[in-house]
């Protein structure tokens, strides 16, 4: 392992506030990873060319499902699954001609959006591939947004085809399709058909197999293809904007390959690999590490989150999960998942006998200080290996984890027990995902690693914040990324690109990400602090908190409210003052009697107001994760006198965080 004081980037000025480069590639950023392979169609290309016959792309036959009720009447849906069926690089290839070919023949032009609204799969990665060979910028959409975000979205883009599933389509887009003019032809990507009946006059609804036989006739094949050049869009990726509203970020193709090569450098080895994918592919990890598997001739296994174990809640019991079946060697992870993981091992943990625990502990206990010292522990691994690591297959050599911070302890749980290095990464859907990712050799905590060698990273002071380049004892400020993996800016929002978007004297792009880091001095970040009140769940859900507290005030109970989110936490709570004439009411009603400050602290009264905020927030469409699930009754108003507000009654967020800190920590489930 590293030695903490190893150097691993460092300012290219001399200045506190960098910017910062990896030592590796100091005097340069690296702009592609193979020469003259410089747009996505060429990197696919080369891939089939090098590795035609290997497996590729992997999906698991469903055998059979079945219906479970449980002991409280509720009915879950259970799948008895079979082994993994794979397509080779050179199948893939010819299913990617074919469908883009049918794209095509359906009319679709080059540099024309195309929108994709599915789940994880594999003919996500095809419907890709084949809108990068023709030059069919993809628009995605994430498939847990709502209605009106997707209707929003493809109005905005403009799309004339999309590319869904049969689910989406029925459960989502059917009732909003009126709401789309632009739209004209629906692809669904399941093997089945559907009645059309009900659905607006003037659009097409094809399935994905009868697309590609339409392409795969002579006289579609042998249409022209338009090629990308680098600077051509090849993605535009929504993302949750402050405001509710999803912004469309506009990604060329050097964009992509600029940052896949700086993330693909921090996994050593890449290649001979199989990568379990069950992440959402709308989101900018899952994609670059999906397209960077295919560039190296790894195979990929799709999975998703209901059947990633043999735990999970859609395996039938006695049935094997994803991991089980495939044993992949690399995974990604977003944090609640390693901290779902770390849970339930812990608790098995505690179900073990007296000797079996306390041989674990001392394990454990004893390869921590290992790796605190910079060794491994061999015999620790025997242990863990046939008592651990077989959750997730046995083979994982390497975890990534990005979307949110990472806890300290379950980061050291994860390395302890599963064996491997966990890369944790810092990247924004601006930066192509790519911005700095830790050396698997390095096994500190809290940090997420140096720069990669595709970009430099700079600190901007924020004085109003409190964090500046003079800060003791490493340097603090606003991060700010720059380099080829910078992205065009936001589809149709000039003024987001003016304050978030700036290139440089040299012509370089920078993005301003709102995210406060601190430059330890052997030239790792560390994040600490987020200027924008939207915040990232452990999950990778993105809550607008302004949002929320402005369609929550509308409760009767409610005279103000502050959200709040801890980016290691998987749910939002809030801080209430209540109204006092309808909360007494109420409280009347129930038989509580007492102070005003008694009746706020009663728990019922708690439930109460939750109760309403959960109608409330349904009723005017908020997600499931935005809703918050425990809230604080606060007898006194907030007014300026307090200091919890400004002059003009806005939030202070920090001061409020700091008078409620022990709420939170209740709240949070810590005392």
């Amino acid at each position: 392992f590293l030695p903490h004081c190893t150097i691993k980037s460092r300012s290219t000025t001399g200045q506190a506030e960098g910017p910062y480069r990896s030592v590796d590639r100091f005097d340069s950023l690296v702009t592609e990873d193979y020469a003259g392979k410089d747009t996505l169609d060429k990197l696919f290309d080369y891939a089939v060319e090098r590795f035609g016959k290997a497996d590729c792309l992997g999906t698991r036959e469903v055998l059979s499902k079945e219906n479970e009720t449980q002991p409280s009447g509720k009915v879950f849906k259970k799948l008895i699954l079979g082994d993994y069926k794979w397509l080779s690089y050179e199948e893939m290839d010819t299913q990617v001609s074919q469908f883009g070919s049918g794209l095509a023949a359906l009319g679709q032009q080059p540099k024309s959006t195309i929108a994709i609204f599915c789940e994880t799969r594999a003919e996500w990665m095809i419907t890709a591939q084949a809108c990068f060979r023709r030059n069919f910028p993809l628009v995605t959409f994430y498939a847990t947004l709502g209605e009106e975000a997707v209707a929003f979205g493809l109005n905005e883009c403009g799309a004339t085809h999309l590319v869904t599933s049969v689910e989406l389509l029925e459960t989502k887009l059917k009732n909003v399709l009126p709401q789309i003019p632009s739209l004209r032809q629906i692809i669904y990507v399941d093997r089945k058909s559907i009645s059309t009946a009900g659905y607006p006059q003037g659009i097409q609804i094809h399935s994905m197999h009868s697309v590609q036989e339409l392409g795969a006739k002579p006289e579609n094949l042998s249409r022209p293809i338009v090629k990308p050049v680098p600077s051509d869009l090849a993605v535009i990726m929504y993302t949750s904007g402050s405001t509710g509203r999803p912004k469309g970020v506009m990604i060329i193709n050097s964009n992509l390959i600029g940052g896949m090569a700086g993330q693909c450098e921090r996994i050593p080895g890449l290649g001979c690999d199989t990568y379990i994918a069950y992440l959402p592919l709308a989101h900018v990890l899952e994609m670059t590490a999906e397209i960077s598997c295919v560039t190296y001739g790894c195979r990929i296994g799709y999975s998703s989150p209901q059947t990633l174990s043999d735990q999970s809640t859609k395996i039938k019991k006695g049935s094997k999960g994803d991991c089980t079946v495939l044993k992949p060697s690399l995974m990604a992870a977003v944090p609640e998942i390693m901290d779902r993981i770390n849970k339930n091992v812990m608790s098995k943990v505690q179900e073990m006998n007296c000797v079996q625990r306390t041989l674990f502990k001392r394990a454990y206990d004893y390869k921590l200080e290992q790796i605190k010292k910079g060794y491994d522990a061999p015999l620790c691994n025997i242990l863990f290996k046939k008592k651990v690591r077989a959750l997730l297959g046995g083979n994982v050599r390497m975890m990534l984890s990005g979307g949110a911070p990472l806890s300290p302890a379950t980061q050291r749980f994860m390395n302890i027990c599963f064996c491997c290095p966990v890369g944790q990464g810092y990247g924004l859907t601006e930066t192509c995902g790519a911005g700095t990712i830790t050396e698997v050799a390095d096994y500190s905590t809290g940090r997420v690693g140096a720069p990669l060698i595709c970009c430099e990273v700079k600190l901007k002071d924020w004085a109003e914040g409190g964090y500046t380049k003079h800060d003791k004892p490493h340097p603090r400020g606003e991060i700010l990324i720059g380099g080829p993996n910078v992205t065009m800016g936001y589809s149709r929002s000039e003024g987001c690109n003016n304050e978030d978007f700036f290139a440089d004297e040299n012509g370089q792009r920078w993005f301003c990400t709102g995210d406060i880091g601190e430059m330890h001095p052997d030239g790792c970040l560390q994040i600490v602090d987020r200027k924008k009140d939207l915040v990232k769940l452990q999950a990778g859900e993105y809550v607008s908190l302004g949002k929320v507290e402005s369609a929550l005030k509308n409760c009767s109970l409610i005279d103000n409210i502050c959200a709040y989110a801890n980016s290691d936490q998987n749910y939002v709570i809030s801080f209430i003052v209540p109204n006092q004439k309808n909360l007494t009411a109420l409280a009347n009603q129930k038989g509580i009697e007492g102070t005003w400050e008694e009746i706020c602290n009663h728990p019922v009264m708690e439930r109460e107001v939750l109760r309403e905020i959960k109608e409330v927030a349904t009723s005017i469409k908020l997600q499931r994760f935005e809703i918050p699930v425990m809230v604080h009754l606060s007898p006194e108003p907030w007014t300026p006198e307090t200091g919890l507000v400004t002059d003009a009654f806005k939030l202070k967020r920090k001061e409020l965080k700091n008078h409620y800190l022990n709420d939170i920590e209740r709240m949070y489930g810590h005392k």
